[in-house]
């Protein structure tokens, strides 16, 4: 069954290139497109999307706005932000809004796909390159991937499937990355949230995003 996804963009040339080339997938439909964010709750509500792909900077009401209004309305909407910029503020606000990924619009071609099916079944995205920013970001502002007191709370084990799942890999993936049982996996995750007091893995990535633990 495919992916039903809503485009949102405000440039008509991108957006109707993007839905072409989504629509060459067979594991996605494109249902819908719209040109900014007022309308989107009502696209929504028509439409039902699975996925839907939210351009950050727009006139009336941005990408942004729009996520918090939707996820707000719709806890369960499915959001990829794309956006023109690779900035961390970006990444960090549309993450803090609700969205499940984020795509920088250079990248589209090559991840936006992947983004799209990865969110779809329930994990966050974050392309390469908002990665890399994100390595290079922290690094330069000379952040630790925990400050000490929190250090002192995570085990090696704990820390190393935090910096999986802040990039959006699976139990599964994780357990075979680290040569470890898919439920063991599961039990690290739930004392990471309960040490850090979080309540979901979309919580783990902003958390890991500002404290530099992205890690490539």
């Amino acid at each position: 069954m495919s992916i039903r996804v809503l485009l949102v963009d405000d440039h008509v040339m991108f957006r109707e290139a993007l839905a072409q080339m989504l629509n060459q997938d067979p594991s996605i439909q494109v249902i819908g497109e719209l040109g900014d964010g007022v309308g989107i709750l009502e696209a929504v509500a028509q439409l039902q999307p699975d996925v839907v792909v939210m351009d950050i900077s727009m006139p009336n009401v941005n990408g942004i706005e729009a996520t918090r209004r939707l996820v707000t309305l719709h806890p369960k909407a499915k959001v990829v932000a794309l956006s023109g910029f690779n900035y961390k503020q970006f990444v960090v606000e549309v993450l803090d809004a609700g969205a499940s990924g984020y795509v920088v619009k250079t990248a589209a071609a090559q991840q936006l796909i992947q983004a799209i099916g990865s969110v779809a079944a329930g994990h966050t995205y974050l392309c390469s390159e908002a990665t890399e920013m994100l390595v290079r970001s922290n690094r330069r502002a000379g952040q630790s991937a925990l400050s000490a007191s929190e250090n002192k709370r995570l085990g090696q084990r704990e820390t190393a499937v935090l910096k999986l799942l802040a990039r959006g890999k699976s139990s599964p993936q994780i357990g075979t990355e680290l040569h470890i049982a898919t439920s063991t996996v599961d039990v690290h995750r739930r004392n990471i949230m309960r040490k850090l007091d979080l309540h979901s893995v979309a919580e783990l990535t902003k958390y890991a995003i500002r404290n530099g633990f992205i890690d490539l």
